[in-house]
């Protein structure tokens, strides 16, 4: 084995080990990476043939977390790795997206990237070793991949930048990016913040490019080891140098014009078809099969530089707006009368449909990835279905690009959300796309803000987002550019970067950067930012025009929430043996109860109780269950009981759930009593004063002749002695026993039957 190994070192003395030549060696490349404990294995194959009609890059990056790595089963019946979680995809798309466009024009060969979690450290996040790990495989490789690349997470703690955190240090972080560079050019970024200003993001970016430069140059290390500098020869596009320029005499100038016509969408899209049709009509019929597929690919460039030149050139874009312009918005609330919350927002030519849902602790999303397992007291859900563009297709399962963008929709909604204890709800945002142009994502950020108000849910500040591009020229792309704001679906596709910033009026939420050209300075990346906020700015405006502030309170329909804590060790009563008293509580109300065991301040275990419910009588009837339960016995008070049990010498009275007091013969008249069944029964109701609480046993002691007018004249009777220890005859002392004395339980709640014998003591 020719086993080679290289060395990161961090700046806080952490260390990266990248090793290949031990493991998966019939894969194209491999490579292991490893910080501490935590280790991920990259392969990359690709096929040696081209799929007929494939002229794009057939790219599929999975990565993947193995349960063993952490020591752990996974979940569910089958006891074994599924389908990639959200997560996974998520972290997939992190490293899809910066080696994607890392290739040449005309390689169309399936690649196959594979990224898997095979040791876990607990406190080490390893999605920020994946996208170094898929780099290190494609430089092992002969692929003619146009890399290196790494990627980091990139966090502001405490006011300091730090590569790669841990998890235990991400509760102080106001900012979290994952950033991917080549050694000279930003790629991708990622991530959400809490209302950091553009010059602190960028400053976060820089610090992240710094980072990543010695990671690409221990990479370039790697390959002169590897001895793969030399790439395998790959079949190429077959070219006509005729027949392109034919196609670009015969087709730019219609399709500059056509671009500057600013026709609606599908009429743009039908004149560039025409536009192709009419040259396609130009070739003899013999020789259409042959050439048809390159005319394809070539009419493709001219339309894409027509339009590229055309707002360069006169600063003119596909609609007809101006490089600064937002397309026209408009909103509604309350739309869905059943909805807890509802809002239609419409830019241009895209439409969100976003409903908010309250629910309790129970539906809250429960995640449970191999080191992370959690529940979302916020989620948000995006749909694209096909009839937003248009298309005539099914709508099948949710693709990687729907979680990707309602990631981002989150992130951004997040930082505003209040969180328990201030707010109890389970708080569900879903954003159905009706139609699509441009920025769907934004769209359902905005969408989203307008139904959390429109709901009730007291977010902390309105948040907006806008979609960016940038278009450059090729020479000079640090000089000739145009920044587009609030971009179209075209403008996305012929773009040189697209960005999406959402914020409030004070500073980003998150981000979202892909950047498709070399050479791109931080002065256009300043500008394109600040450009972005005075958009996003302008767009809250518009949206403040239909509500600009939550509702003062939830609408009538929506379940409410009481919520209270209760000392820790009631929380066993609350439940029961085996749920028997909550469960009953919810069957008698028709109430949902949860309780949530958390630690107060000074430690001490606390139950966090939430009542839920459409009845306010009934929650209430829950609420005073609840607090009669976890309520502590005090002298003097009075309390209207219950008789558990007749004995000789007196009832117990349960006198709050699960506390039970003797009432002596002697208390329950000023009148002497014969028999205590003569004036109470079992299941009679009756007021009694708490004379005292034991000390040592908790036993409580009650009297109902307190309550009662003391007789005129009465004079106490005069109690003689008891006897003491063993000195009573054996039948004095076994006189009112047919069997063991009855006990009391270790809480001092009163005595328990033994043996359903009423007249044990």
């Amino acid at each position: 084995m020719n086993i080679i190994k290289k060395t990161i070192q961090l700046a806080d003395g952490r260390t990266i080990e990248i090793e290949t030549g031990k493991l998966a060696k019939q894969a194209a490349g491999s490579a292991v990476v490893k910080m501490g404990g935590t280790m991920l294995l990259a392969t990359v194959t690709a096929a040696s043939e081209v799929k007929e009609g494939t002229d794009f890059l057939p790219l599929q990056v999975d990565y993947k977390e193995k349960y063993y790595s952490a020591g752990r089963f996974p979940g569910g019946f089958m006891k074994r790795e599924g389908k990639s979680s959200d997560y996974e995809i998520l972290i997939s798309r992190l490293v899809d997206r910066p080696i994607r466009p890392l290739w040449p024009e005309d390689f169309h060969l399936e690649v196959y990237v594979n990224v898997n979690l095979i040791s876990a450290e607990k406190d080490i996040q390893p999605d920020a070793l994946a996208g170094l790990a898929a780099s290190c495989a494609l430089a092992t490789s002969d692929l003619p991949f146009q890399g290196p690349i790494s990627e980091v997470r990139v966090c502001r703690i405490n006011g300091e930048f730090k590569i790669n955190p841990n998890f235990s240090e991400m509760k102080d972080s106001d900012l979290e990016l994952m950033v991917a560079a080549t050694e000279e050019n930003i790629m991708m970024v990622e991530g959400e913040m809490n209302e950091v200003s553009e010059h602190d993001m960028l400053e976060a970016i820089k610090f992240a490019h710094e980072e990543i430069k010695r990671h690409c140059r221990v990479q370039k290390e790697l390959i002169k080891e590897c001895g793969t500098e030399i790439k395998r020869d790959y079949p190429h596009d077959i070219e006509d140098e005729d027949l392109k320029k034919a196609v670009h005499e015969f087709c730019y100038d219609k399709c500059y014009a056509l671009a500057k016509s600013a026709k609606p969408k599908h009429e743009r899209e039908d004149g560039f078809v025409a536009i192709k049709e009419e040259f396609l009509a130009t070739i003899p019929e013999e020789e259409l099969e042959e050439k048809a597929p390159l005319v394809e690919r070539y009419y493709h460039n001219e339309e894409k530089e027509a339009m590229r030149n055309m707002i360069l050139d006169e600063g003119i874009r596909l609609d007809g707006r101006v490089c600064n312009e937002v397309r026209p918005i408009w909103c509604e609330v309350d739309y869905l009368p059943c909805a807890h919350g509802s809002a239609i927002f419409t830019r241009g030519e895209t439409q969100s449909l976003a409903t908010v849902t309250l629910g309790t602790k129970m539906d809250m999303k429960e995640t449970d990835e191999v080191l992370i397992q959690d529940d979302q007291q916020f989620v948000l859900h995006y749909n694209f279905p096909p009839f937003a563009t248009g298309e005539a297709k099914a709508q099948r399962g949710v693709g990687r690009r729907e979680i990707g963008h309602g990631n981002l929709a989150m992130r951004a909604l997040k930082p505003v959300i209040p969180m328990a204890p201030e707010n109890p709800y389970a708080v569900r945002v879903v954003s159905d796309i009706l139609e699509s142009n441009g920025s769907s994502s934004m769209a359902s950020v905005c969408g989203g803000c307008l139904a959390l108000m429109d709901a009730g849910v007291k977010i902390k500040k309105p948040v907006a987002g806008v979609a960016m591009g940038l278009i450059t020229d090729a020479e000079r792309p640090n000089d000739r550019y145009a920044i587009l704001t609030d971009i179209l679906g075209d403008e996305d596709h012929l773009g040189d970067m697209d960005f999406k910033v959402t914020g409030t009026a004070d500073g980003i939420t998150a981000t979202q950067m892909d950047i498709k050209v070399d050479g791109l300075s931080y002065d256009v990346l300043e500008k394109a930012l600040e450009q972005a906020r005075q958009g996003r700015m302008h767009i809250m405006g518009e949206m403040m025009k239909t509500i600009d502030k939550p509702r003062d309170d939830y609408k009538p329909f929506v379940p409410r929430i009481i919520q209270i804590q209760v000392p820790g060790e009631f929380i066993g009563a609350i439940i029961g043996k085996g749920g028997e008293t909550i469960q009953g509580m919810q069957k008698e109300t028709g109430c949902t109860i949860t309780i949530e065991e958390q630690k107060d301040a000074d430690g001490n275990a606390i139950g966090i109780v939430d009542i839920f419910g459409d009845n306010r009588d009934a929650m209430d009837a829950c609420l005073a269950k609840i607090k009669a339960i976890t309520t502590v016995p005090e002298a003097g008070e009075v309390y209207h009981g219950k008789v558990v049990s007749i004995l000789e010498f007196g009832a117990f009275v349960e006198i709050l759930p699960g506390k039970e007091g003797l009432l002596h013969i002697s208390e329950i008249d000023w009148a002497k009593t014969e028999k205590v069944e003569d004036v109470l029964h079992e299941g009679d109701e009756v007021d009694v004063k708490l004379l005292e609480i034991d000390a040592k046993t908790g036993k409580l002691r009650l009297s109902r002749r307190a309550l009662l007018p003391k007789p005129e004249g009465y004079v106490e009777p005069e109690r003689k002695p008891r006897p003491q220890g063993d000195r009573r005859p054996q039948g004095d002392r076994d006189r009112r026993s047919n069997g063991p004395r009855r006990p009391f339980n270790h809480e001092g709640r009163g005595p328990k039957k033994e043996n359903n014998n009423p007249k044990s003591e």
